[in-house]
C-alpha cells in the first residue's frame, strides 16, 4: 500500500490579489506555475480554520447536533464545531464550541488530527478532537443558531456516516478516526 503525504515544497506563484473580502472568507486569485506546463490561474477561498469535537459518553453514545445549513438548503447532523478566532488554540475552540452548542464539558480532549475539507478550492483546516469525561451543563447557543443535540450509539453514528444519513465531512472524518479507538 502506498501512503501519500502532504508535500512541503514551495509552489511558485505570481499576481496574487484578494478579489473579495467577506464576513467569514476571502477570495484570493493568483497564478501558479505547474512544472513545465506554465502559469495557470487559481482562485482560493481563504478561511481562518476551525475545530470540531466528537463527544463520546461513558456509555458508548455520542452527541451530535441537528443544525440548519443554508448552504445545503437543509438540516445536517454534525459534531459540534466552530471557527477559530485569531490566534485561538484549536483545543480551546473545540472546548468552547462543545459547551456553547451542547452544554457539555470535557475532562479529556484527545486530538484526532486535522482535515482539509475541500483542498481544491478552500484552504480551511479543521482540527478534530474526541471528548471524554463529559459532564452536562447549559448550552449557550449564539443568537443565530438553532441547534438540537441528538444522542446515538457510536456504532449507529458510524452506520449513518457510511450509509449517507450523515453527509458532513468533518463529522464523517471524526467518526471514522474515533471508531477504531479503544474505549
Amino acid at each position: 500500500m502506498q501512503i501519500y503525504m502532504l508535500s512541503t515544497n514551495n509552489m511558485e506563484t505570481r499576481n496574487r490579489s484578494i478579489i473579495f473580502q467577506g464576513l467569514v472568507v476571502n477570495l484570493e486569485q493568483m497564478e501558479v506555475r505547474i512544472g513545465d506546463k506554465g502559469w495557470h490561474p487559481f482562485q482560493i477561498v481563504r478561511h481562518p480554520g476551525g475545530a470540531a469535537v466528537l463527544p463520546l459518553h461513558d456509555d458508548g453514545t455520542v452527541t451530535l447536533i441537528r443544525q440548519l445549513r443554508p448552504a445545503i438548503d437543509g438540516i445536517s447532523l454534525e459534531i459540534p464545531a466552530g471557527r477559530l478566532g485569531k490566534g485561538e488554540d484549536p483545543a480551546e475552540c473545540a472546548r468552547r464550541e462543545l459547551q456553547e452548542e451542547t452544554g457539555l464539558r470535557s475532562a479529556v480532549l484527545e486530538p484526532l488530527g486535522f482535515i482539509y475539507p475541500s483542498p481544491g478550492v478552500f484552504d480551511e483546516k479543521i482540527y478534530l478532537f474526541l471528548a471524554r469525561g463529559l459532564t452536562q451543563g447549559e448550552a449557550e447557543q449564539e443568537q443565530f443558531e438553532d441547534i438540537h443535540p441528538v444522542r446515538v450509539s457510536l456504532p449507529d453514528a458510524l452506520a449513518m456516516a457510511c450509509d449517507g444519513r450523515i453527509v458532513d465531512g468533518k463529522t464523517i472524518a471524526a467518526l471514522m478516526r474515533a471508531g477504531g479507538r479503544p474505549s
